[in-house]
């Protein structure tokens, strides 16, 4: 794993970036953009695209990117080394298969080593990235409901897609985090899934 770090994050968090890692993300956070954008909102030809690019990089696009970075921060936190690659592959037949109208996408994952860890710590290493998602669909719910359309409308997809995204995660079997999370510890386990189904039923209890 290559983690000559170049780069701390800003306002005093502690998270240690590479450039390169940073250009990853980057290109992760647009590929990923790109291929929502196309799937649901407009094709690359048509009117709008860029701005559906823009709102969808703030609502699915940033849901992906911080639920890696969620990860690397509580590995970094506990000593490890931690590092964001990209899966180049995997990112440009998420865009392939948008034009289809739908979405799969593993843009990447952070690659943790350097020391030992507990099932403790690996388990809410794990948690950390479905809890950024959840995070996220709270956040975008309160803007759904306080702002009008077609702004609603846009948070509501930020709700939906991070509210799922991070309830798929947690399925309990690998290379998902809710394997690790499942092992670690069942309870929270057990909770995190109440909450991630709550917040993908919330839209239809409006």
């Amino acid at each position: 794993m290559n983690t000559h770090y170049s780069y701390s994050g800003p306002f005093g968090i502690g998270i240690r970036f590479s450039k390169l890692e940073i250009q990853e993300i980057l290109r992760s956070w647009f590929l990923v953009s790109v291929a929502f954008t196309i799937a649901i909102f407009a094709k690359p030809w048509e009117a709008g695209f860029v701005i559906a690019l823009m709102l969808v990089g703030l609502t699915a696009g940033i849901g992906f990117v911080l639920h890696e970075l969620a990860h690397k921060f509580v590995a970094q936190r506990y000593g490890c080394l931690a590092e964001y690659h990209a899966f180049d592959q995997m990112l440009w037949i998420a865009v392939l298969i948008s034009f289809f109208g739908f979405v799969f996408a593993a843009p990447g994952a952070v690659f943790i080593g350097g020391r030992a860890i507990s099932r403790q710590q690996n388990g809410l290493i794990s948690l950390a990235g479905p809890t950024m998602n959840y995070a996220l669909a709270i956040i975008f719910w309160a803007v759904m409901l306080a702002l009008p359309d077609p702004l609603s409308q846009v948070a509501g997809y930020g709700l939906i897609i991070n509210a799922w995204l991070g309830l798929f995660n947690m399925i309990p079997f690998m290379p998902f985090d809710g394997a690790k999370v499942f092992a670690w510890n069942k309870v929270v386990y057990a909770v995190s899934v109440a909450i991630g189904v709550l917040l993908v039923a919330a839209p239809g209890m409006m």
